[in-house]
């Protein structure tokens, strides 16, 4: 058996169409265009690198796009009176706080005074925990809006758009940081899937992982998840980004596990280019509920 691989990179090249039809509807309905800003503290190579890639793909969208940058000795002081400035400012509805931040600058406080209506990474406290306090799909939320972090949003989204069905499915998720692995398991919890959140530390892990009908590596470790830890027919779902000999990999041995999965994502084509069309979406949805609509 060989899985059908999950095409992230020609999901997301269809859902550009979508992004840019919706954008110019609001144009045309408000008159000004949605709008993100990118927060970067010193001159860290990978960062500059994604708020490029980050800048060619809103503007190639039609959306807008600005960035501010202070320099890598910056106070934290600096770096918050930017954010709230921002915050502020009416013309910008997403804002984004890129990292790494310079050394000693203390992240949580800068997150704490991100808006969270403009938080689009859904980095803010506010934002997370709405997330873990929604209500499943198909009941009244009991929170207010919220935005879910890029990255596992994008992984949810090839599982929507194949038409995978979750309630009932048994969901594991290798990986428990606060951008990846938690938001997916509470994503997947919505669905009404049953979630088993692992991580580098849980006992018999590939035992765990060989129980599950949707697994997901959000673990940042190349290649740790082998073949033989994969129910299968199982849909895997590789959040991975590591680099072995200059080649990016992902945290699953894809080799191995397109041999036994029924579905996969490959790295790279995978989860990757859904992030920032997820991100894009959350700042068309920042922009209209800065508009009054829900």
């Amino acid at each position: 058996m060989t899985a059908m691989i999950l095409n992230g990179s020609e999901l997301a090249k269809s859902m550009r169409a979508e992004i840019e039809a919706e954008v110019a509807d609001f144009v045309k309905k408000y008159g000004y265009q949605p709008t993100a800003a990118v927060v970067r503290a010193g001159d860290d190579p990978a960062s500059i690198s994604y708020s490029n890639a980050l800048e060619k793909a809103l503007g190639g969208r039609g959306l807008g796009f600005q960035l501010h940058t202070l320099p890598g000795n910056a106070t934290l002081e600096e770096i918050v009176a930017l954010v709230t400035k921002l915050n502020k400012d009416t013309a910008i509805h997403g804002i984004m706080i890129q990292e790494p931040l310079p050394k000693g600058i203390d992240e949580a406080a800068v997150k704490d005074v991100l808006s969270p209506v403009k938080d689009v990474d859904g980095v803010h406290p506010l934002n997370a925990g709405r997330l873990a306090q929604v209500a499943p799909i198909g009941r009244p939320p009991m929170v207010g809006p919220f935005f879910a972090p890029a990255t596992p949003s994008g992984g949810m989204e090839i599982l929507r758009r194949q038409g995978v069905k979750l309630a009932g499915k048994h969901a594991v998720v290798v990986g428990r940081s606060n951008i990846v692995g938690k938001p997916m398991a509470l994503l997947l919890l919505r669905e009404n899937a049953s979630v088993t959140l692992c991580h580098s530390q849980t006992d018999n892990l590939p035992g765990i992982c060989r129980t599950a009908d949707i697994l997901c590596g959000a673990v940042g470790k190349a290649k740790m998840i082998k073949g033989d830890w994969i129910k299968p027919g199982a849909i895997v779902i590789d959040f991975g980004v590591n680099f072995i000999d200059e080649k990016m990999v992902g945290d699953v041995d894809f080799d191995e596990a397109v041999k036994v999965a029924g579905m996969i994502t490959p790295v790279p084509g995978g989860t990757g280019p859904m992030t920032n069309i997820m991100l894009m979406k959350n700042v068309i949805a920042a922009a209209k509920i800065a508009a009054g609509l829900k």
